[in-house]
Formats: structure tokens, C-alpha cells, sequence
């Protein structure tokens, strides 16, 4: 296979919403950190990433070494040190308090707006990630104490993507000068004007010395308005699933053509 990076989405393409990552693809994912380095981006926090990403993938330091990190849609940027055992920000965009307050008041005004203020919030329903502010429609901590119960929850409020591309429209209106994408079931993300996917994908590159046709993007978010949507626009190679099993399927295949 002529790549060089395997990218990817994390929610509905590595694991089911705010999940732990399945063992199928722990396992596929640590078969192909033997040929490829690996990238997941997506709209949470580290710490989100390492209690459904790292903490159930049980690999060699070698292989942790060619997995890239990055939370908030690519605002930041995290890679394994080997010497330090530990893993280390190369980068953060990070927000200043005014532009946190201006962002949030906007949210508060859209969700009242349309009258999607839930009767019952599990956890923050919008989260300072530092580098990016994030509106949840259940709250963040559905999934957590809800478990599968709150993955349906989360997949029958907007199953069609209505609810939050009218979101995403409203507030992109009034915050102009900042990035607004539709993110994972339930949530809308608002990081710094020209900070997505993409910036994220150029900063892998520049730091691997490589070009978009050398990596391979796989997301469940690739259309217009998504916010997997501009890895696609820039032209990397992309191939759209609509849940984990897909992207296993994928990696499975992939795997068996490498050995």
C-alpha cells in the first residue's frame, strides 16, 4: 500500500461514541502501527483520548512512537517520548479568556434560539478544552453515566444532522471570525479561524516530511459542513465509514494485503 500515515476520526470511526475502544480494533490498530505511522484527530480532550484510545491499546514503546495525537480537531498536538515514558504537546492554539466568554454567550444564545435546552444534562453542555470550545446537546458525561443507554441517546438526537447544522449555521453567522464546525452526534466545536482538521493534517505533514499523498484519512464525518469534511476538501485520499466496524473491516484488509 503506497501510505505512509493511516489518519483517523475517533468517535463512530475508531469507537462508538465517547467509548472505549472495542478490542477488534486495539488490535487492528496495533497491527498497523507495524508498517504505518498512525494519526487520530478529533474534537476531544487528551484525556479523552487516552481513556477510549491509549488505555486500551497495549503496544511496544516503538510502536507508541508512531501514533500522533490530536485532541480539539488538530488545535493540539501530542507524540510519545520514549525516553521520558510519557507523552508530550508539540503544539496548542489555544483561546484567550475574551474570545472563551464571546464564544460561550453565542452557544447559550443559539441553543435558547432554537430551543434545544435539554430537560436533563448529563455533565458540562459547554466544555473549555483550551484550544477549543465545545457544545454538547446531553452534556459531556452522557456516555459515562448512561453507558450504552446514552450512545442511543446520543445517536436519536440528531440523527440526520438537522439539529446541528442549523447550530453550525447560526453560529458561524455571528462568530465570523472564528472556525465552526458540527462535531461528533451531539456536539458543535469553536476553535481559532482557519484551526480544523486540515491545519491539523499540514501539521503532521510538515512534521513528518511527507504529502497529503502519502496518508490516508477514514472518518464518519466527510460531508459538507462535518468537521472530517476539510481533510477531504484539501485532498487527501479519504474513505467515509458510519461506524467502528467499518473502519475494522478496513484495517483488516489492509493488514492482510501489507503481510
Amino acid at each position: 500500500m503506497a501510505k505512509k500515515v493511516i489518519a483517523f476520526d475517533l468517535d463512530g470511526t475508531l469507537a462508538p461514541s465517547k467509548s472505549t475502544l472495542p478490542d477488534r480494533m486495539a488490535e487492528a490498530l496495533g497491527g498497523l502501527l507495524g508498517y504505518f505511522h498512525v494519526c487520530v484527530i478529533s474534537g476531544g480532550k487528551f484525556d479523552q483520548f487516552k481513556l477510549q484510545l491509549i488505555d486500551n491499546l497495549h503496544v511496544s514503546p516503538d510502536k507508541l512512537e508512531k501514533l500522533h495525537i490530536m485532541p480539539t480537531c488538530g488545535t493540539r498536538y501530542y507524540t510519545y517520548d520514549v525516553a521520558k515514558d510519557d507523552w508530550e504537546q508539540v503544539y496548542a492554539e489555544d483561546f484567550g479568556e475574551d474570545d472563551k466568554q464571546r464564544i460561550t454567550a453565542a452557544i447559550e444564545e443559539a441553543i435558547d434560539y432554537f430551543g434545544y435546552r435539554p430537560k436533563k444534562l448529563y455533565g458540562e453542555m459547554i466544555e473549555d478544552r483550551g484550544s477549543q470550545v465545545t457544545y454538547s446537546a446531553l452534556g459531556q458525561d452522557v456516555v459515562a453515566e448512561l453507558g450504552d443507554e446514552g450512545v442511543e441517546l446520543k445517536e436519536a438526537w440528531d440523527p440526520d444532522s438537522t439539529k446541528k447544522l442549523k447550530l453550525q449555521k447560526y453560529l458561524a453567522e455571528r462568530l465570523p471570525d472564528f472556525e465552526v464546525r458540527a462535531g461528533g452526534a451531539t456536539s458543535i466545536d469553536v476553535t481559532k479561524p482557519g484551526i480544523d482538521k486540515a491545519y491539523g493534517m499540514e501539521k503532521l505533514m510538515e512534521m513528518l516530511q511527507i504529502s497529503k499523498d502519502d496518508i490516508l484519512f477514514l472518518g464518519d464525518k466527510l460531508q459538507e459542513g462535518g468537521n472530517d469534511y476539510p481533510v477531504k476538501a484539501m485532498g487527501i485520499d479519504s474513505l467515509e465509514v458510519s461506524r467502528w466496524e467499518d473502519t475494522s473491516l478496513v484495517l483488516e484488509g489492509i493488514l492482510h494485503i501489507t503481510k
